[in-house]
């Protein structure tokens, strides 16, 4: 792309109690670490003690059966007015910009971007979302700027909602 995109703008702000517990990833621009993922879930947790957010990524690989994977991480606001820009830590000292770029009023679905529109996720409370939901989700990803032909629906099997939380 030639023409350079406009800074992403975080939602106003996000309520961090509100926002913890089990996201279902519903689609998503993967890293190199979800591809092939199957039942994928970020699950977010307040850790007090160091002041960050503790998250565990599960997923199925290569299928609902597949073996069970896990990778946990560490989240620090990066903007504590918002707490809609975060920096996150998979392996130390590398950290990459989580942004929260759309966020429904009852906290039942978000979009996740990071600065350079590389990865993008739609995630969800649910294991499975309405379908206009969901287009309306994916407009949003395009008008900021994402590569929509990259998206991937993430598949998630009806009924299952095991979730491991990140240990602390």
């Amino acid at each position: 792309m030639g023409s350079k995109l406009p800074e992403q703008k975080t939602v106003d702000y996000v309520d961090i109690n509100r926002y913890q517990g089990p996201w279902y990833v519903i689609a998503n621009i993967p890293t190199m670490f979800e591809k092939g993922a199957f039942n994928a879930v970020e699950a977010y947790s307040w850790n007090e003690k160091e002041k960050r957010i503790d998250i565990n990524f599960s997923y199925n690989q290569d299928g609902f059966d597949g073996p069970k994977k896990n990778i946990p991480q560490k989240a620090f606001i990066d903007d504590e007015k918002s707490n809609a820009s975060w920096k996150v830590q998979v392996w130390w000292p590398f950290k990459f910009s989580y942004l929260i770029v759309g966020l429904a009023p009852d906290y039942s679905d978000v979009i996740v971007g990071v600065p350079n529109r590389e990865h993008v996720w739609i995630m969800a409370r649910k294991p499975q979302m309405d379908p206009k939901r969901y287009k309306e989700l994916v407009s949003k990803v395009e008008s900021l700027g994402y590569d929509i032909s990259k998206l991937q629906a993430v598949p998630q099997q009806p009924g299952v909602t095991s979730v491991t939380q990140h240990p602390n």
